[in-house]
């Protein structure tokens, strides 16, 4: 097995990791930008038709803007043929649906990389190595009976399936509030149990949450707050009340537990990365993001590891991309403050 090399290895395809490979490529550094999937694998997943939360100027990328004709958020759908438009303009070197399996710390430096396109294992040598992984690789069970049934999905796609069907969504944040009301303009019967005494509004976008109460007030959605999920069966879901814990049963042709992802840092574990006790954020230095690892750095959303009450978004880590470039070129690091004083995310 040739063992191919280069300067840079990037893993993580998604807005960061490619703002990092165009930003490399104007410098003239070699590098390779892998991912397990296509390129922005996470958005790729995320349901047809959603908005982001933040403006489009703020998730554009390398420089080059994304031209709203009525000042509206960007979907997912947008979002994706913009990325792709990246990639074509820049003519990025993707190895896209290539797993990289590990990163290992070589002796006289650089890093060893094992990887797999396809059931071909491959391997690479790189002086640097970007992880770029992102946090929401994986759902979060909640290891109850039935989780596993077919009738149950942690992922929201299309709410066409729900019409004319009774569906209950676990969650309480942004996912499962725009879950709700979507499939409930589409016909479906929703119910939304959420462990949380009410809903809060830093977690659910600004435009949405007024519309759901309305509805919930009025009966037209069913609202079951401070309420958990016990046991799931076909046809019917077993909840328990918080303040009481006394159970009682819901009719749902369908379950959607979104209650959130977290991230994969096993790659991180392997090449010996530091790790927080709480949610496996990496110890990095945060002027230049480099690890604990000398010459292993990371960007984007990864750099949070698991994110119970999030902070990272897209619009303020594109900064790592600056600071990672400025510690490869020995240039000096940008400033440490944040792009943005006021989040949209």
């Amino acid at each position: 097995m040739k063992t191919q090399s280069t300067e840079v290895a990037v893993i993580g395809a998604g807005p960061i990791g490619i703002e990092l490979a165009v930003a490399l490529k104007k410098e003239g550094i070699d590098y390779i930008l892998f991912d397990k999937g296509q390129i922005a694998n996470t958005i790729s997943w995320f349901p047809s038709m959603m908005r982001f939360f933040s403006s489009a100027d703020r998730i554009a990328i390398s420089g080059v803007p994304i031209p709203r004709s009525d000042q509206s958020k960007c979907t997912k759908e947008e979002y994706l043929a913009y990325l792709r438009g990246i990639v074509l303009q820049f003519g990025l070197d993707i190895h896209n649906y290539e797993n990289v399996k590990s990163v290992e710390p070589q002796k006289d430096g650089g890093f060893l990389l094992q990887t797999e396109c396809f059931g071909s294992k491959r391997s690479y040598k790189a002086k640097k190595v970007v992880l770029a992984t992102g946090g929401t690789d994986e759902p979060r069970f909640l290891d109850i009976p039935g989780e596993d049934m077919p009738h149950v999905s942690h992922y929201f796609d299309d709410p066409h399936k729900y019409f004319q069907r009774k569906l209950l969504v676990v969650g309480g944040k942004n996912s499962a509030v725009e879950t709700a009301l979507r499939c409930h303009h589409a016909g479906a019967d929703v119910t939304l149990s959420y462990r949380g005494k009410q809903l809060k509004k830093k977690s659910v976008k600004y435009w949405l949450l007024p519309e759901f109460m309305g509805l919930a007030k009025r009966g037209e959605i069913r609202y079951l707050s401070d309420t958990v999920p016990k046991a799931i069966t076909t046809g019917k879901v077993v909840l328990t009340k918080n303040n009481t814990g006394e159970d009682f049963e819901v009719e749902a042709d369908f379950v959607l537990l979104l209650t959130g992802y977290k991230a994969d840092m096993s790659i991180f574990k392997n090449a010996g990365v530091s790790l927080s006790e709480y949610g496996e954020a990496p110890e990095i230095d945060e002027r230049t993001m480099e690890s604990n690892i000398p010459g292993l750095y990371v960007a984007g959303t990864a750099v949070a590891g698991t994110q119970d009450s999030y902070k990272l978004f897209i619009e303020n880590c594109h900064i790592h991309v600056d600071r990672i470039l400025a510690s490869i070129t020995g240039k000096k690091p940008p400033d440490s403050e944040q792009p943005y004083e006021d989040l949209e995310s």
